[in-house]
C-alpha cells in the first residue's frame, strides 16, 4: 500500500523549501557585509577623485599634436 501523508505538511514543506532555494539565490545576488560594500564604495570615491585630478581646466586648450 501506498503511504498515507498529511497534505497540509506538505504543501507548508514544499513551500519552506522553495522559500529556502528563494533566499539562497538572494544571499548570492545581494549578499555582503557592511565591510565590503564601504570598502567598493571608498574605491569608487577613490576613482572619480584620481580622474578629476587629470581633468583639464575649463580655459585650458587641448594640447596640439607634435
Amino acid at each position: 500500500m501506498a503511504e498515507i501523508i498529511n497534505l497540509r505538511r506538505a504543501r507548508k514543506q514544499k513551500a519552506r523549501t522553495e522559500a529556502d532555494k528563494a533566499a539562497e539565490q538572494n544571499r548570492i545576488s545581494f549578499g555582503r557585509t557592511k565591510a565590503e560594500r564601504s570598502l567598493s564604495e571608498a574605491e569608487r570615491d577613490k576613482a572619480a577623485r584620481h580622474i578629476d585630478g587629470h581633468r583639464l581646466a575649463q580655459g585650458d586648450k587641448d594640447p596640439e599634436p607634435a
